[in-house]
């Protein structure tokens, strides 16, 4: 079960999901961890990664340097990465 049923701004919370489902399909979106690294929980690999990040660049029209992947590795990493990139959500 993911840990972002009670966080605020649980929209950027479930957009993130379906963008992670988006790259990967097989991936239950009620079983993703939070707190554990996307590797650590399925099959997801560096290619997973590069389209991830690109979805997300579409999604929410932010460039993300590959300096900055490493902050897509996990879904709560991920939520606090976009929350600092785009303060107005």
């Amino acid at each position: 079960m993911n840990d972002f049923s009670a966080a605020p701004n649980a929209a950027l919370d479930a957009r993130v999901l379906d963008l992670l489902v988006g790259v990967a399909p097989d991936i239950d979106p009620a079983a993703v961890r939070a707190d554990l690294d996307f590797r650590d929980q399925f099959d997801f690999d560096s290619m997973d990664l590069f389209n991830f990040a690109v979805a997300i660049h579409a999604a929410f029209g932010i460039e993300i340097p590959e300096r900055d992947y490493r902050q897509l590795t996990g879904l709560a990493k991920c939520v606090a990465y976009l929350r600092s990139r785009l303060p107005q959500l």
